[in-house]
């Protein structure tokens, strides 16, 4: 059961209000985003969920509830972990707007989600690294990722007619298939997982460990520079409880690198448009 702390506002009266001119992206959290065109809505590791409390707790707000948006055309799952492979944060999607799943292999048969996944066959589709697939205007190429948690991950190469914007879910540096992509696209934004080393337990784990959560700052920018991206979104290091980081001292690891050209702020709900820097300002503000 989702539960909304901002009610039906950004869902509706910001997110699905907005007429984009091109490939434009609200971040909700963790790896997630959600990414509107003039033809397409693609939610990216949507997880609206609290957690495994008290294990591992959620600091920030649930910015919508799945069941109040009106327009989703597909789901993008970067890999099996709950906070990316979440029914019942996509589940609404598929039943009541009629989208599509993309997720890997082990995104359906080995998730971490106790229960039924809730994606019929018509809608269920299994990627790999090495795949694309065209959703109305996107072309959303499937490439590999770096994630020594996951049984089996991906990353997101998504092109529009306005830019390119990656999103890598919680991979870590990858010193040959970064480097790959960034040959093969030119990439405007993308987002990478920030975090640190504390004192948690993975869900449904009783034992604590010293883990360390996705990457350091100095990991960040050396995945930054192996894709070459222009843009830096830094993402996941505010969503847990013991293993957050601070994103505004990247700047001072990236000074000795030509890339990223621009790091970018991100907090819940801000949204970016892929082929200009900096945040677009809230309908809210604006009215």
């Amino acid at each position: 059961m989702v539960h909304s702390n901002w009610g039906t506002w950004f869902v509706n009266d910001e997110i699905e209000a907005v007429e984009p001119f091109g490939l434009t992206m609200w971040y909700i959290g963790g790896t997630g985003f959600v990414l509107r065109t003039p033809e397409t809505t693609v939610y990216v590791d949507p997880y609206f969920g609290d957690g495994d409390p008290p294990n591992i707790v959620r600091m920030l707000p649930v910015p919508l509830d799945p069941a109040d948006a009106t327009e989703c055309d597909a789901v993008l799952v970067t890999h099996e972990h709950l906070d990316h492979m979440h029914p019942p944060s996509y589940r609404p999607f598929v039943d009541d707007l009629g989208a599509d799943v993309y997720a890997t292999e082990a995104c359906y048969d080995s998730p971490q989600y106790d229960g039924e996944i809730g994606v019929p066959d018509e809608k269920k589709h299994v990627v790999a690294s090495g795949d694309s697939v065209r959703i109305d205007d996107l072309v959303v190429h499937v490439r590999g990722a770096n994630d020594p948690a996951a049984i089996d991950e991906v990353s997101y190469v998504i092109e529009h007619e306005s830019g390119t914007f990656f999103n890598g879910g919680d991979s870590r540096p990858d010193s040959e298939g970064f480097p790959a992509i960034a040959d093969e696209f030119d990439i405007d934004a993308g987002a990478l997982a920030l975090g640190s080393v504390g004192n948690v337990s993975a869900p449904g784990g009783t034992e604590i460990e010293r883990t360390r959560w996705y990457m350091d700052e100095n990991q960040l920018i050396e995945a930054a520079n192996q894709l070459e991206l222009e843009r830096l979104l830094p993402v996941h290091h505010d969503l847990w409880r013991g293993v957050g980081a601070n994103p505004a001292v990247l700047g001072e690891h990236a000074a000795s690198f030509e890339f990223p050209r621009t790091i970018e702020s991100v907090s819940l709900g801000d949204r970016f448009d892929v082929d200009s820097p900096g945040r677009v300002q809230s309908r809210a503000i604006r009215r």
